[in-house]
């Protein structure tokens, strides 16, 4: 059993023949506070990196489903970039852009 005397910063342990008294300094517990609020940041950092590893696995998309072909949007046409080269290499354009 200890007690903590936070106002002397001491902590008092019953002993085999007289009570056992452990004191520090301001700067050990500043040093110390700042070292849990290290460690406890981190805990609550990895808690939710796990919730959030969670909900993106469940989010995620199947890459062994197959999707469909790509097929352009209404408005659009295709264009061959280059009418003298011999791979047809064709462009994507849309045909109802305004003027502007």
């Amino acid at each position: 059993m200890a007690v903590p005397n936070y106002t002397y910063l001491k902590l008092k342990i019953l002993g085999p023949g007289r009570v056992i008294t452990v004191g520090t300094s301001f700067q050990r517990v500043y040093e110390c506070k700042v070292e849990c609020c290290g460690h406890t940041a981190a805990i609550i950092a990895s808690r939710e990196l796990v919730a959030i590893k969670k909900e993106v696995t469940k989010e995620a998309p199947d890459t062994k489903k197959s999707t469909e072909s790509f097929k352009p949007a209404e408005g659009s046409k295709e264009v061959l970039i280059d009418s003298h080269s011999s791979k047809d290499k064709m462009v994507c354009i849309g045909t109802t852009l305004s003027s502007k």
